[in-house]
């Protein structure tokens, strides 16, 4: 029980930062999950909930999505999914941990970094299947495909609501991509997991969606993306810490 309820909480709190910012349901949710259920179930189930949250967003902005942009991200994003699902299934255990937290306050800090160093724009072409790729790759190893996508959004300077609009369908084909593949890699197959589970993140994840749509009125994109950063942060060094056996767990 909880379990269930951290789960609950970090679904509800992941969605709302989701609708407001465009991104962060699986920053917030992918540390938490990582530590509540483990490294293989939790980002399998960051995979599913990320894809499922994508999807309800969409219907919100989808005249706003540039179908190009989400082609050439998703494209080079696809194709990193495959050596990242075999990676994750070949790890396991508190080696896979550590590697998600790492993964997570690197690409964090790397996406800080680009921001505060924004000399000139970048090329989109090759700037965009480097991001893809290192997007699909982080999605099915670490459950988190956002840092290096806004990245990209900096890099070559993409205007946000389209930005926050098109990374969506990016971030629900890469979620079911991944949650496809490391079906197939892993050994022993999908791990099961209780069935009142999956109703109670959607209707956690609906929830978060609708408080958060009321939000983005009063909450700047901008604040919003500071608090999933810090969050982010926190949840990435706990979960090394913990995979380390720092803290007793």
């Amino acid at each position: 029980m909880l379990v269930a309820l951290v789960v609950a909480a970090a679904v509800l709190l992941g969605a709302v930062a989701q609708r407001v910012s465009g991104m962060g349901f699986a920053l917030v949710l992918a540390p938490v999950l990582v530590l509540a259920v483990g490294p293989v179930d939790g980002v399998l189930m960051v995979n599913v909930c990320g894809a499922a949250s994508s999807c309800l967003v969409i219907t919100r902005v989808w005249r706003l999505i540039d179908w190009r942009q989400y082609a050439l991200l998703a494209v080079p994003a696809l194709v990193a999914v495959i050596p990242g699902a075999l990676v994750a299934a070949r790890l396991g255990g508190p080696v896979l941990q550590v590697s998600i937290g790492v993964l997570v306050v690197v690409a964090l800090t790397l996406s800080l970094v680009v921001t505060g160093n924004r000399t000139r724009t970048a090329a989109r072409l090759p700037t965009g299947i480097l991001s893809g790729a290192a997007s699909g790759f982080m999605s099915a190893t670490a459950g988190v495909s956002g840092p290096t996508v806004s990245i990209y959004a900096v890099l070559t300077r993409w205007e946000h609501r389209q930005f926050a609009a098109t990374v969506q369908p990016v971030f629900a084909t890469l979620g079911l991509a991944a949650f496809v593949g490391k079906a197939v890699a892993l050994p022993e197959g999908l791990p099961e997991y209780q069935w009142w589970l999956w109703p109670l993140i959607l209707a956690c994840t609906v929830a978060g969606l609708a408080v958060g749509e009321r939000l983005a009125a009063v909450v700047s994109p901008r604040a919003a993306r500071v608090s999933v950063i810090a969050l982010a942060y926190g949840g990435g060094v706990v979960a090394v810490l913990d995979g380390l056996g720092v803290t007793g767990g």
